[in-house]
């Protein structure tokens, strides 16, 4: 009694440690939100700041392109800034550029250059115009956006320039440039904890204008007045000269330089860019409605465990004569076949299994990396660049899970099976992801991979993750068996004629309904920021919805496999893992009604894009919700026949 005191004094002080360390580390991490980003940089007056193009993105075609593939005015010599991997494969392709932007110095009607654009070069613009491509710059790691006054939210990019409608011109659709921008940076002092000015905003707001100076002069760069805009002529939109793209023409690229004073701080800069997403009450929604779900099978899990398996296995327990025990029914009738290596394909179960445990460990590392800031979106490329490689560090999970059950079922091919692990998967991405990047190739587009990324890609998959593989699946097969608490019959036992919703097909599709329903509404948001290129940076929900996914996905399992095997079928293995992984067919079929009513992608090399990498997340997803369904079913399997008194 004494030692249980102890023991809960000591529980009591542990546990009083940790909400006190909670309560300190909490605040701190809010207050850290943004330290594993960018540092931030404190500029002097006339200090250069500079201005990197990236690139120009279209939500119609799905294929960004370098800032320069279009005839804009470049240096001779762009320097290109260091990218990470994410960065290189989300088609990131910063380089610096012409515009010369001083710390607090104003300009107006400054000329960048004068371009004279041929015939292919105005068709070339009219046609970006025509797929809405918008341009993406960089200032202090800030990306250029465009405010909406009436909304109060911006838009990163701005337009190349836009389409006046066929009643503007007397039944023509005219296009116009936008070839000068008001470039409006903001910037924060604060003497008492910094020297120098942050800058915390970057705003652009575009203008087309055609041009006008003296022609008796000879133009130059530096001391050209133009009269459409100058010092005591600011720059505007007039109707009546707009710089049209309808015929080759010169074209002169101008920009003003404004700077604000702002209070907002450095490490709430990027709260502008996120302040255009949805509100936070639609994500309460959404794992209101998940909650739901998952109250609703808790309540039937807790009812079969609770009422109905403590019936059986009392019933089973108190059975004392032969008439008795051979009048028994119900999944104790089993017990002799129930952990029957699966008829088709050992072998593929247990990889698939495995992978599944390894994309699991992934997303689970991921989010943990979010929720700690690592992966804000001050770090370009970051999140893709963590999902890469965590998967990659993931692999011997795979290999020790895959081994193990491999083993259970009795398989021999160890070294066939320690392949499969390292290559099923990744195989199929790496074709998938070949043929998507050679009609990239083809198209001109910047997310293009160059050769070098590929090797790298390569390299991480063959230096890295096989050899995890090889050592995981090494202490797998090394471990002892699973240990089953029942014998398996030498001759399997005849499984009687299943109704038709007892059916493989009509249970596995009924599966994944309730998975699916879970996630469905934060899917929503994910697809936006996919491929609407919003910013998504809710990882709180999203790390709710993946517990709430996670619970979903055993507990439908659970109750599947209970009435499966109520019905005297025993062959559960493969249904326990489609059951939940059909949840992934949903989630392909949901992309395609995203496509047809949210998107207006055109053409076939964007819709392949589209549809490639959509079932590339569809099958990571299979595994994931397969390999939880798995493991929750086989669990439950233990127990229940761990339970019963078996002869």
């Amino acid at each position: 009694r004494g030692g249980r005191r102890r023991y809960e004094g000591f529980t009591t002080a542990m546990m009083s440690r940790a909400v006190l360390l909670a309560a300190v580390l909490v605040p701190l991490a809010e207050a850290a939100f943004y330290l594993p980003g960018v540092a931030p940089k404190s500029y002097k007056t006339r200090d250069q700041v500079p201005l990197f193009v990236n690139k120009v993105t279209s939500t119609k075609t799905q294929l960004p392109y370098a800032y320069y593939d279009l005839p804009f005015c470049m240096p001779k010599r762009p320097k290109e800034a260091s990218e990470n991997l994410g960065e290189v494969l989300e088609g990131d392709m910063i380089k610096s550029s012409l515009y010369e932007i001083e710390m607090k110095v104003p300009d107006a009607c400054k000329i960048l250059c004068r371009k004279n654009h041929n015939k292919a070069e105005m068709r070339l613009f009219r046609s970006v115009i025509d797929d809405e491509y918008r341009i993406d710059w960089i200032v202090d790691n800030l990306p250029g956006a465009m405010r909406n006054e009436e909304y109060d939210y911006v838009t990163r990019g701005f337009p190349v320039g836009f389409v006046a409608p066929p009643a503007f011109e007397g039944g023509h659709r005219m296009h116009y440039l936008y070839n000068h921008v008001r470039i409006i940076l903001k910037y924060h002092e604060d003497f008492t904890q910094f020297k120098g000015a942050r800058i915390v905003g970057f705003e652009i707001v575009p203008f087309s204008i055609n041009h006008q100076w003296d022609r008796l002069e000879e133009f130059d760069e530096f001391t050209t007045t133009l009269s459409t805009c100058n010092e005591m002529n600011p720059a505007q939109n007039d109707p009546g000269n707009f710089q049209s793209m309808e015929e080759a023409d010169e074209v002169i690229y101008t920009y003003d330089v404004k700077w604000v004073p702002s209070d907002i701080t450095w490490a709430h800069r990027w709260d502008v860019y996120l302040k255009g997403n949805p509100d936070d009450e639609i994500h309460y929604f959404s794992i209101v409605n998940s909650l739901m779900i998952v109250l609703f099978l808790t309540g039937v899990v807790a009812m079969i465990m609770l009422r109905t398996l403590r019936k059986d296995i009392t019933t089973y327990n108190e059975m004392q004569t032969l008439e008795e025990a051979q009048e028994e029914s119900g999944w104790k009738l089993v017990h002799g076949d129930v952990f029957r290596a699966p008829a088709f394909s050992p072998m593929l179960l247990s990889v698939l299994a495995g992978t599944g445990v390894q994309v699991f460990a992934m997303a689970m590392s991921t989010m943990t990396f979010a929720l700690l800031g690592f992966l804000s979106p001050a770090n370009r490329g970051g999140l893709l660049t963590a999902l890469l490689l965590l998967f990659v560090f993931m692999g011997s999970f795979a290999g020790y899970y895959a081994a193990r059950l491999y083993k259970l079922f009795g398989g021999k091919a160890w070294k066939k099976n320690t392949i499969l692990t390292a290559t099923l998967f990744p195989s199929v991405v790496c074709v998938i992801f070949f043929t998507l990047d050679v009609m990239l190739w083809y198209q001109g587009a910047s997310t293009a991979v160059p050769f070098s990324t590929m090797c790298a890609l390569i390299l991480l998959w063959f230096g890295i993750s096989l050899p995890l593989v090889l050592v995981g699946s090494y202490f797998g097969f090394k471990k002892e068996v699973f240990e089953v608490p029942v014998r398996t019959n030498i001759i399997p036992k005849t499984i009687p004629d299943q109704m038709w919703y007892t059916h493989p097909l009509f249970a596995i599709a009924l599966g994944g309904i309730l998975p699916f329903g879970a996630v469905c509404i934060e899917l929503f948001f994910i697809m936006s920021a996919l491929w609407l290129h919003q910013i998504y940076y809710v990882f709180g929900f999203l790390m709710i919805v993946l517990f709430i996914l996670i619970a979903t996905c055993a507990e439908i399992t659970i109750v599947m496999c209970y009435f499966q095997l109520c019905n005297e079928d025993y062959q559960w293995w493969w249904r326990s893992f489609l059951s939940s992984g059909s949840a992934a067919i949903y989630l392909f079929l949901y992309a395609v009604w995203y496509f047809v009513s949210k998107l207006e992608i055109t053409g076939f090399v964007s819709s392949a894009i589209y549809f490639g990498y959509m079932f590339i997340i569809a099958l990571g997803f299979f595994l994931l919700t397969g390999a939880i369904g798995f493991f929750a079913c086989f669990w439950f399997v233990r127990k229940i026949y761990g339970a019963i008194k078996v002869d």
